[in-house]
């Protein structure tokens, strides 16, 4: 992954107003489309934000952007820094609003009736929910059990489809190496008693 500024847009609003570079160029080094930098060029968004600049921060030297005000081909290349860069910040539980908390009980039912070989981990990650929650609804002793109505997940918004497909493909992969290995001690398993038969 390529480095990119820290204040993107202010860097943007920067080599704007104080270099020739081309939008494209601008858009490549800050990460943006080149069609936000000629909005924020135009005045159309982001008005308000102060130039930062990528000098004095030790993200860019001048005789670079000299380089490529001359050759608008060429890309603007951050320079190296010794100092740690900021991590992405990793999938994980996320905040779902109160009015949506209510229907998770019907996503639950959903995937235990559509999808019986996602685990109580992957529902868990999934939707958000606890494992006490599926269990009641799995065991039929939720306090709402005879109101709920099974909904897709995606549908109600607690899910993205990427990661409900991913869930799935991995739970069926498992599913697999399980049968498989199955198969395969049967097998061991009647080869031992045939040799015990032979003896």
């Amino acid at each position: 992954m390529a480095r990119k500024p820290l204040m993107p847009k202010a860097t943007a609003v920067w080599l704007i107003d104080n270099t020739a570079l081309t939008f494209e160029q601008i858009a490549n080094f800050c990460g943006l489309h080149e069609l936000e930098v000629q909005a924020i060029a135009d005045g159309e968004i982001n008005a308000a934000i102060i130039g930062d600049n990528p000098i004095t921060s030790g993200e860019l030297s001048q005789e670079e952007i000299k380089a490529c005000e001359k050759d608008p081909k060429r890309q603007l290349k951050m320079l190296k820094s010794d100092l740690p860069q900021p991590t992405e910040r990793v999938r994980g539980p996320r905040y779902t609003p109160v009015a949506k908390r209510a229907e998770k009980p019907h996503a639950i039912l959903w995937l235990l009736k559509n999808h019986p070989e996602l685990s109580d981990g992957q529902i868990i990650k999934l939707i958000g929910t606890t494992k006490n929650t599926i269990d009641a609804i799995r065991n039929k002793t939720h306090s709402d059990y005879m109101t709920l109505k099974p909904q897709d997940p995606v549908l109600l918004g607690l899910c993205r489809r990427e990661d409900k497909e991913k869930a799935i493909e991995k739970a069926l992969r498992k599913l697999e190496r399980e049968k498989k290995l199955e198969a395969k001690s049967k097998e061991l398993a009647t080869d031992e008693n045939k040799e015990d038969v032979a003896v």
